[in-house]
């Protein structure tokens, strides 16, 4: 069964593409304050998105090719773990730390979360990448 994998490309997509106006942009610190911060935010919640894509994936990727009662009620980090078994991750605690980030932002937040989950939304961008890039050569 192939897995649709559009709407992970289109969070990538769209992470990168908020990553770009920010991040890898020489007039964005030329911005006011209110203005980076909406900016920022708008990375973040592309971060979040294209975060959650991902694990689910992960997960029904599994749950084809592996079979559903390997994942049922797994933990995160079993998950992750079964999922770098299977080569489509690299490094477990590294998806665990994005894992704690998201968690981190759908509870509270302010500068100091803010300012962290962009930086996690940095990092994350070549991860996601490479997901997609797995997935997409063992969809079949």
């Amino acid at each position: 069964m192939n897995l649709d994998l559009s709407s992970l490309k289109k969070s990538i997509a769209a992470l990168e593409q908020s990553l770009s106006v920010t991040e890898y942009s020489k007039d964005f610190h030329s911005l006011s304050l209110a203005q980076q911060e909406t900016l920022q935010s708008g990375v973040i919640q592309n971060f979040e998105i294209c975060y959650e894509l991902s694990w689910k994936f992960i997960k029904r990727w599994l749950e084809v090719n592996e079979g559903q009662e390997i994942v049922d009620g797994v933990t995160r980090r079993e998950l992750y773990r079964i999922a770098f078994e299977n080569r489509l991750i690299e490094n477990v605690e590294e998806w665990m730390n994005f894992h704690s980030t998201r968690n981190i932002t759908s509870h509270s937040y302010d500068a100091e979360v803010a300012n962290n989950a962009y930086e996690t939304a940095v990092r994350f961008l070549p991860f996601a990448k490479k997901l997609l890039e797995r997935l997409t050569l063992k969809n079949d």
